[in-house]
C-alpha cells in the first residue's frame, strides 16, 4: 500500500491510500508530486480543500462518502459541483451551495493526526496554504 507525504503549510503528514478507492488511487498516483494550495470549505464544517475547477482524474464514483472521518482525504470527481479534495481535520459533512456531495475516500492520514487541527486553524485564519503530495 502506497504511502503518500502530505506537506502543508509547516505540517507534515502521511497518509495511506484505501484499497477500496483503487481507480482513484492509481489515477491519483499518476500526478504525483503533486502542488496546489488549500483553502478552508465553505459549507462542510471543519475540512480545507483543494478547489480543482473542471479538472477531470478520469474516475467516476468509489468508496463514496459524505461523511469523512477527521483525516480522511476525499475526490470528488465533479457533476454538481467543481471537481475537489478535501480534508476532514474535525467533523466533517461534505456539501456545497447546491447541496450535500459525497467523495471517494482515497487516502488516510495515519501520522501527524495531531497535527489537524492547527492546520485548519492555519487555513482558516492565515488564508490559503501550499500543500504537496508525494511518494513517501
Amino acid at each position: 500500500m502506497p504511502r503518500i507525504r502530505i506537506t502543508a503549510a509547516t505540517l507534515s503528514f502521511i497518509a495511506e491510500t484505501h484499497p477500496e478507492a483503487p481507480a482513484t488511487v492509481a489515477a491519483f498516483l499518476q500526478l504525483l508530486p503533486y502542488q496546489q494550495k488549500l483553502i478552508h470549505v465553505k459549507w462542510s464544517g471543519e475540512g480545507v480543500w483543494v478547489p480543482l475547477g473542471d479538472f477531470q482524474l478520469g474516475v467516476g464514483f468509489e468508496n463514496h462518502t459524505r461523511h469523512p472521518s477527521a483525516g480522511d482525504l476525499l475526490f470528488y470527481p465533479g457533476g454538481h459541483s467543481e471537481t475537489e479534495i478535501i480534508l476532514a481535520y474535525g467533523g466533517c459533512s461534505f456539501a456545497s451551495k447546491m447541496g450535500p456531495l459525497a467523495g471517494n475516500h482515497f487516502l488516510t492520514i495515519v501520522e501527524g493526526r495531531e497535527q489537524l487541527k492547527e492546520l485548519g486553524r492555519k487555513v482558516l485564519w492565515e488564508g490559503a496554504q501550499d500543500v504537496r503530495f508525494e511518494l513517501e
